[in-house]
């Protein structure tokens, strides 16, 4: 779009929520008092039409690019031409709704949305980073500034870049990391003003200033002149979403719920109590194991770059079932970052405290008493002992969470017990042939939040990392497939700063998370309605491994195969798939990472040749 003037030309993706405000403070800065008597109710500005691109346009050439960044209320990422400086600007929202990659190809400077757009660039050679291969091995997710391309970047979250067309005509930039990127909102920021500014309030007007905001956020990203639905899974965070959009709204909200026949991987029943209590248009969908199953395919398409995080899945299942009422969802996504949900915030530390006054002979001994019975048989023992302990004291897969423990039980410090916490393969140099791991926010001291709160620390980080480079790409890829535009209220900044602001009691209690979010969702639905232990919205893949899966997986993890292709060391991938297999072991995450990649290379490889 050209704006008014004709001086700047966008590519715009995304939504501002706020664009209607932003046009009344355009319009009252052209006008004057004389125009303003003159023509009491016309806008001073000939608007061309209703688009929030128009009005972000005409907010540019109001107040320049990067206060007009800081007024906007939205998700979104754009690339703007200002053709009488010559210079190209790409910024990406706060919080990284929404993709953008950059970087050089043959001597041009490229960006897209998608990696497939700068694959499609003519003589596209650009190699696979190693890397970055290692880093996605040890999350399951390339993270930014990073590409699985050498010399394409991701921008970062609350980021923006320039690029002099004069300069690049002058010989540079050469690749993307001759750019220099610009913050105009850092999360490091948000979260240390938050804490040295504390929210100091009772319980209940915290939790009413909580709501408040989240009812603001909700009114503005339910303005749509298309159908506007909701993800429920029947858990806090969309539970309170639904709620209170339900209260705002005169007819049944539309919800969208996956249900699983497989009972430890099923919220449907969950999700139905709660949309039957609150009233709201239901639909809920059993699928089959061969229906989640046929995805996988299209699964390194949708992503177009690694990416392995296997409740892809079912948020592709969800995405597709809602699209088929809707066009626009709102998703809880957001809320255990803000508000202290993970198990690993409210357990780590407990269990850290035990850990360190252990010598570190006992630990080792307890690392190699546990793994040597296989999840499953941990999870058979806990079923047993499930009458005796209390049920806020169970826990979803505790097989797999005991063998995560015994790999942690040898850290020395908080922060590499995170670290251990988040990862797939604890050294992913052994098994990505000439790769070195690059430093990252997660094992960089100097980019940790300096605080005392070892929770606040970990869920910065998730903020900074899993958060945007796991959780958001898996939504917005799954639902951009079919055409499904999603919403995540809880990241409106104005949440995510006052969350900052709330002490740790109000997140974190009595082993317990999002304590002030439980509160508000209690004023619209009974707690018995939604406590239970947290369950992730997972798929039965480790089953899936050993049966349906089991020949595809072969051909793709074949010794032969991986030695000649040369980017992985076999023989410990070919050791985690023996011992899956055999049901000693479960290594379905670290094989899923090796599986998606597979069959990533696989497509853009095809994709390329035609």
């Amino acid at each position: 779009m050209l704006s008014g003037s004709g001086r700047y030309v966008i590519a715009f993706n995304g939504e501002i929520y706020n664009h209607l405000e932003l046009r009344r403070e355009v319009e009252d800065s052209l006008s004057s008092a004389k125009e303003a008597n003159a023509a009491a109710n016309r806008p001073a500005i000939a608007w061309r039409g209703h688009s929030d691109t128009e009005t972000l346009l005409a907010t540019i050439e109001k107040c320049g690019v990067e206060e007009a960044l800081r007024r906007t209320v939205g998700m979104f990422a754009f690339a703007l031409w200002d053709r009488s400086t010559q210079k190209l600007t790409l910024a990406r929202d706060r919080l990284g709704e929404k993709p953008l990659y950059y970087g050089c190809v043959r001597g041009a400077f490229v960006f897209g949305s998608e990696l497939k757009a700068l694959r499609a660039y003519p003589g596209f050679e650009n190699r696979i980073e190693r890397r970055a291969l290692a880093l996605y091995m040890r999350h399951n997710y390339v993270p930014a500034p990073w590409s699985i391309y050498e010399g394409i970047r991701k921008l970062p979250p609350g980021c923006y870049i320039e690029v002099d067309a004069g300069k690049m005509r002058e010989g540079g930039p050469r690749s993307a990391a001759d750019c220099q990127v610009r913050t105009y909102w850092s999360a490091l920021d948000v979260a240390e003003r938050g804490l040295q500014s504390p929210f100091l309030a009772d319980r209940q007007e915290t939790s009413e200033e909580v709501e408040r905001l989240l009812r603001q956020s909700i009114a503005g990203q339910m303005m749509a002149d298309v159908p506007v639905g909701a993800f429920l899974s029947g858990g806090i965070d969309s539970s309170a979403v639904v709620a209170l959009m339900q209260s705002l709204s005169s007819r049944p909200v539309k919800t969208f719920t996956i249900g699983f026949h497989e009972g430890e991987y099923n919220e449907a029943d969950h999700a139905k109590a709660v949309a039957q209590h609150l009233h709201t248009d239901h639909t809920e969908l059993y699928v089959t194991p061969k229906q989640a199953i046929d995805v996988i395919p299209m699964l390194p398409n949708l992503y177009d770059e690694p990416f392995a995080d296997s409740s892809q899945i079912p948020t592709f299942l969800v995405s597709r079932l809602a699209r088929q009422h809707v066009t626009v969802a709102l998703s809880g996504d957001g809320g255990d970052e803000l508000f202290g949900g993970y198990n690993r915030y409210f357990l780590a530390m407990r269990v850290w405290r035990k850990l360190r006054s252990l010598p570190a002979a006992l630990r080792h001994f307890s690392g190699e008493a546990i793994t040597a019975l296989p999840p499953a048989t941990w999870n058979r023992i806990f079923a047993l002992l499930r009458p005796l302990v209390s049920r806020r004291s169970s826990v979803s897969n505790p097989g797999d969470k005991l063998h995560k423990l015994a790999h942690i039980l040898s850290t020395r410090q908080p922060e590499d017990f995170y670290l251990q916490l988040v990862s797939h393969w604890d050294d992913p140099k052994s098994v990505v042939l000439n790769a070195e791991e690059p430093a990252t926010a997660l094992n960089r001291n100097t980019d940790w939040l300096g605080c005392e709160d070892f929770e606040h620390r970990m869920m910065y980080l998730d903020t900074i990392t899993y958060l945007p480079d796991d959780i958001l790409v898996k939504v917005d890829r799954a639902a951009m497939a079919v055409s499904l535009e999603t919403r995540v209220p809880m990241l409106d900044h104005r949440v995510v700063e006052f969350a900052w602001r709330l002490p740790l009691s109000m997140k974190i209690s009595r082993g317990q998370g999002k304590c002030v979010l439980r509160d508000v969702l209690y004023r619209y639905v009974p707690r018995e309605l939604v406590e239970r232990p947290k369950m992730g919205f997972g798929v039965p893949l480790d089953h899936w491994l050993r049966g349906p899966l089991r020949d595809w997986a072969e051909d793709l993890l074949d010794a032969h195969r991986l030695r000649r292709e040369g980017f992985f060391e076999p023989s410990p991938i070919r050791q985690k798939w023996e011992e899956h297999i055999s049901g000693r072991r479960n290594w379905q995450y670290p094989l899923w990472d090796v599986l998606m990649f597979q069959a990533w290379r696989m497509n853009a490889d095809a994709g390329r040749d035609a």
